[in-house]
């Protein structure tokens, strides 16, 4: 109204009846105890305190909007990313250093979480989830169907001549699996397959990858989490043989609504990391292979 200049305009400009602006107006200067506006035969005019107190709400008003627009721009430039740890840990984390570089605006916090997150009640931009895809109310895009294959350290693949011979090592298991041997040794060719000696157990892959890499048995593994330590020879992958599990990482927005710039430049990214790091090793793992 004090901007305004008139009832008729102040009304106009919120939509609602004269009387309803004049009527909060009435009740506005009850609860404070001050007249705001001098009623005479020209309209309604602001008294001094009227004038002295619209200045100083309307400069509360304009703080309180360039506080919501600095939000909004925190908002648009901060990218929260929820994964697993083993994903982050194995696979994220070490190729954040390329993506800083290529988006320094971007502010990337990951939420390192195995429970599924509500997207659509929540911080959290996208999500990295292993599984099947077939989650309800959101949007997943397949980054890479999951191949297993066995993998040890060098000096245990050494020992190993055929898929048999895995028999004779320790062999790690990872309690919180999806996958089983028996499905990696059928594409071997051998079924039934043998009765696997126990090695070191654990209740997270990652875990199991380094008790691996410490030559303390044979583990099966993803080619997303061993992919590093097969490249830089900490691994050995005996063998050459995959077998599909049926699962796959996905990314995971919300289908409520189309994915903001943000998530879909990470998106866009972590797919060419993981197309780079597959194509070290073409379609399977690295084809270490024992000696003869």
């Amino acid at each position: 109204m004090a901007r305004c200049g008139s009832l008729v305009k102040a009304a106009e400009e919120l939509g609602v009846s004269v009387s309803a602006v004049s009527q909060q107006i009435t009740r506005t200067e009850r609860q404070l105890g001050r007249a705001i506006f001098r009623r005479g035969g020209t309209g309604l005019v602001l008294t001094s305190f009227g004038a002295e107190f619209t200045r100083r709400l309307s400069a509360g008003f304009q703080e309180l909007s360039r506080a919501v627009a600095l939000a909004d721009e925190t908002s648009s430039k901060m990218l929260v990313v929820s994964v697993a740890p083993a994903f982050a840990s194995r696979f994220l984390v070490p190729r954040l250093n390329r993506f800083n570089l290529r988006f320094p605006e971007l502010k990337l916090r990951i939420d390192a979480s195995t429970g599924l997150v509500d997207l659509d009640h929540s911080d959290v931009d996208l999500a990295i989830r292993m599984g099947d895809g077939k989650w309800p109310g959101v949007r997943a895009e397949l980054l890479l169907a999951q191949e297993v294959f066995p993998v040890c350290a060098p000096a245990l693949a050494a020992k190993l001549r055929t898929p048999a011979d895995i028999a004779q090592l320790p062999v790690i298991s990872d309690e919180s699996t999806m996958i089983s041997w028996e499905r990696w040794f059928e594409a071997a060719g051998l079924a039934p397959y043998p009765v696997l000696p126990a090695g070191p157990s654990f209740t997270d892959p990652i875990l199991g990858i380094d008790a691996a890499i410490a030559g303390q048995g044979v583990a099966l593994a993803w080619q997303l989490l061993s992919a590093d330590a097969l490249a830089d020879g900490r691994l050995v992958a005996p063998f050459g043989i995959t077998v599909a599990s049926g699962l796959g990482y996905y990314l995971v927005t919300s289908a409520a609504e189309r994915p903001p710039r943000k998530v879909r430049d990470f998106s866009g990214w972590l797919a060419e990391e993981v197309a780079a790091t597959m194509a070290r090793f073409g379609t399977g793992p690295q084809p270490g292979k024992a000696a003869s």
